[in-house]
Order: structure tokens, then C-alpha cells, then sequence
């Protein structure tokens, strides 16, 4: 089976790598003492930083997968998918 790989995928990978070192930083902070408050600012950054990258991912696999599972549909049902693709951007 070939790789299933989209245009998202090295921006999501960049957002990662980032949180990683981010999280690595944190550990850090913790080691040393630094205050609750700013670790705690800090966790959240990354928290949302994986946040973003699993909405990210999850939209483009909609966005993109959805189309090919489904296949040949009629005007009604692509409104209905073209619907669903919009609503679930609010998630």
C-alpha cells in the first residue's frame, strides 16, 4: 500500500516538531523550578499547538478522503457532503 500523504502533511509536521521542542522546554521549566504560572502558559501554547496540528489533519481528511470514499454521488448528496465539510470546520 502506498503512503497515504496530503499538502498538509509537512506543516503539520513542522507544528510537531515544534510543539516537541516545546514540550521538551516545559520539562525544563518544571527542572528548574519556574513558576506554576508561567509552566502552566506554557503547556497550554503546546496544547494548542497539537490541537491545530489533529484539526489540521482531520479537516484535510475530510476535505480530500471524503470525495474519493463516497464516490460517484448526485447533486443533493454532494450539497448534503459540501454542508457537513462546512459544519465540521466549527469543531
Amino acid at each position: 500500500m502506498p503512503p497515504h500523504t496530503h499538502e498538509s502533511h509537512p506543516e503539520i509536521i513542522k507544528r510537531l516538531n515544534r510543539a516537541g521542542g516545546h514540550l521538551q522546554s516545559v520539562t525544563r521549566m518544571i527542572e528548574e523550578g519556574r513558576p506554576c504560572l508561567d509552566i502552566a502558559q506554557q503547556l497550554h501554547a503546546v496544547e494548542r499547538a497539537i490541537q491545530q496540528a489533529k484539526r489540521t489533519l482531520v479537516q484535510d481528511h475530510i476535505d480530500h478522503c471524503l470525495d474519493e470514499a463516497i464516490g460517484d454521488s448526485t447533486q443533493a448528496q454532494q450539497a448534503h457532503i459540501e454542508e457537513f465539510k462546512a459544519i465540521v470546520r466549527y469543531l
